[in-house]
């Protein structure tokens, strides 16, 4: 499988908080490695922290040349990185309380690993049906679960931006490691809520679906869609297929 990446400052932010990461071929002990970082905080710290976060995991995957557990190896770097950034937030008062969300993939024969932090989604599209493979780390989304809100509520609810978790703002993180099996003709999408709060599943695999687009194509009409229904947030999607 190949992915692609592409990352658009939207129509209202002044600045893109968001980072992406696309290598389609070995790093450390992983065969490719695609990772979604949505970063927040005043002053710019939030392009700071997702920033700083994709480069403080490369660096622990770098590092790791023997061949270990996928799952377990991405997760031991979503806590080094966690752990680089929060310090990181102690050096500087500019750097206060930032933090990001962090989706890191990584496919490896017939499955894809996954470390999860935050609101940033992975799907899989699968005979023409998406589904979301991630749980957000929200306000909202703990209310869903617990039965005191529907799904439908809570993508119009005024708290549903109001994340649980979030790489580097607390010295220990937990960590959501995930493996999924994939059969032929699946499309993985991983995305920040800048794309999935602008336009909803069914867009999103109508798109991703198309016969005549090819990947790039189908990660750049995505963003272009976003926009054009007002480009809130910034929007980064990573398209494997």
């Amino acid at each position: 499988m190949t992915g692609v990446g592409k990352s658009d400052i939207g129509k209202i932010r002044s600045c893109n908080e968001d980072s992406i990461f696309v290598r389609n071929y070995n790093i450390g002990c992983l065969d490719n490695l695609y990772i979604v970082a949505d970063g927040m905080g005043g002053h710019k710290s939030g392009e700071v922290a997702s920033s700083s976060a994709i480069r403080f995991f490369c660096e622990f995957i770098e590092r790791k040349t023997e061949k270990n557990e996928i799952l377990d190896t991405l997760v031991e770097g979503v806590g080094y990185a966690n752990k680089k950034v929060n310090e990181m937030s102690k050096t500087d008062e500019i750097y206060s309380n930032m933090g990001t969300t962090f989706l890191a993939a990584s496919v490896s024969n017939d499955k894809i690993y996954i470390a999860h932090v935050g609101d940033s989604r992975l799907y899989i599209i699968r005979n023409n049906e998406i589904k979301q493979i991630t749980s957000d780390h929200t306000y909202v989304m703990d209310m869903v679960r617990s039965g005191f809100i529907t799904k439908e509520e809570a993508r119009i609810h005024p708290d549903r931006n109001i994340i649980t978790r979030a790489l580097g703002v607390d010295e220990n993180l937990s960590i959501d490691g995930i493996f999924n099996k994939l059969f032929y003709g699946d499309i993985v999408i991983m995305c920040s809520d800048g794309l999935y709060e602008m336009i909803d599943d069914n867009d999103i695999l109508d798109i991703a679906g198309s016969e005549i687009l090819s990947l790039e194509q189908k990660a750049e009409k995505m963003i272009e869609f976003a926009n054009s229904l007002g480009g809130k947030d910034n929007v980064s999607v990573v398209l494997i297929g």
